[in-house]
């Protein structure tokens, strides 16, 4: 069960300071090294899930690609590739976009206080979500992502929203390489 996983403490230059269970470091807002995954398909869209309405928070809202925590000794960027195919189904090349960190509550009584490493692919090809993991998905260009999210914020997770308003121009600058 994911709700039982370790993840990696760290600090604010992400130097590794401990491990703890991952709920555990959701209730306490313990700060942790986390990876995202930014898809785009080279004709200006962005690949979005529609995160599981039995995941332990965010249930429900759409978000970028993938995002996970790396296991405890694993690179941010295997945890990525990893991540991004069990939920998915997609293999491709991934690139470092930027590292961010944000504290934000995200409901029923946990904080979101994470370290994250943002990778970037180009993919054109089937998306074969993992049901455990996702309920859909969705392409959409960065306007009407911006449009959405200013429309219904609520819809999407509270990470992707900061993404979206404080990194635009690094993904944009991402959905033009391939």
């Amino acid at each position: 069960m994911e709700a039982q996983e370790q993840v990696v403490l760290v600090d604010e230059n992400d130097t590794e300071v401990g491990l703890q269970e991952k709920l555990a470091a959701h209730r306490d807002g313990n700060l942790h090294r986390a990876i995202s995954v930014i898809v785009h398909d080279g004709k200006g869209r962005l690949l979005l899930q529609k995160r599981q309405a039995q995941k332990y928070h965010s249930r429900g809202q759409w978000t970028n690609a993938c995002c996970s925590h790396p296991r405890p000794g694993e690179p941010p960027l295997e945890a990525a590739q990893r991540r991004l195919r069990e939920e998915m189904g997609i293999v491709c090349r991934l690139r470092f976009v930027f590292r961010t960190v944000y504290r934000e509550g995200v409901g029923e009584g946990l904080t979101e206080h994470e370290l994250v490493h943002v990778f970037s692919g180009f993919y054109r090809g089937p998306v074969r979500p993992n049901p455990d993991e996702a309920d859909g998905y969705e392409w959409m260009t960065f306007a009407e992502l911006r449009e959405a999210i200013a429309a219904r914020p609520a819809a999407f997770t509270a990470w992707w929203r900061i993404y979206v308003r404080d990194h635009s121009a690094e993904i944009l600058a991402a959905m033009q390489e391939k």
